[in-house]
């Protein structure tokens, strides 16, 4: 039996439904129906970020992962930093798995220091302002980070931007 035998009736069971440019698979009765990202909105959302950023002068970088955190887009502008991939990137992984704000992290450890381990969580992790859980239709589905303009406010107004690019929810971000 080849794998290609294998995995079309677990396909064909699984029932893969598209909801407004949202894949949803829905799998047996009882199990959770899994989220994805798809790459148009990603690519939108990265877009749309850096369009904001290079409006306000901004030279960055854009990252836009999955709900685990992989890297479906990234984008770097002409003249930002290097050290805007890694940051952007991080910032989107952290808001992705947290499934929070960065900045609304940032916060969190100043006021309550015993949870400073979460800096430490792993070698991803950067609690920064600048990275947004993307979250649609009420679930979160990736997170988009940003990287390079001259203050972690205006990262993520930029996230902001691409966030609501793609008719992403801000519930989530908590007002400054």
């Amino acid at each position: 039996m080849s794998s290609t035998t294998i995995y079309t009736p677990i396909l064909v069971l699984a029932g893969i439904m598209t909801l407004g440019g949202f894949m949803t698979l829905a799998g047996a009765e009882g199990l959770p129906k899994q989220s994805v990202l798809p790459l148009a909105l990603a690519e939108k959302a990265a877009v749309a970020a850096m369009e904001k950023c290079a409006s306000g002068g901004y030279k960055v970088s854009v990252a836009v992962v999955d709900l685990g955190g992989n890297l479906k887009v990234l984008l770097r502008d002409d003249g930002a930093g290097p050290h805007t991939v890694d940051s952007s990137s991080r910032k989107a992984y952290t808001s992705a798995s947290l499934r929070r704000p960065t900045e609304h992290l940032a916060q969190l450890l100043t006021k309550f220091p015993s949870i400073e381990g979460l800096r430490d969580m792993n070698e991803k992790i950067l609690i920064l302002g600048g990275g947004l859980p993307i979250e649609i239709q009420g679930e979160v589905v990736g997170g988009i980070g940003v990287g390079g303009a001259p203050g972690a406010h205006l990262d993520e107004g930029c996230a902001t931007a691409g966030v609501q690019a793609i008719g992403g929810e801000m519930k989530g971000v908590p007002a400054p």
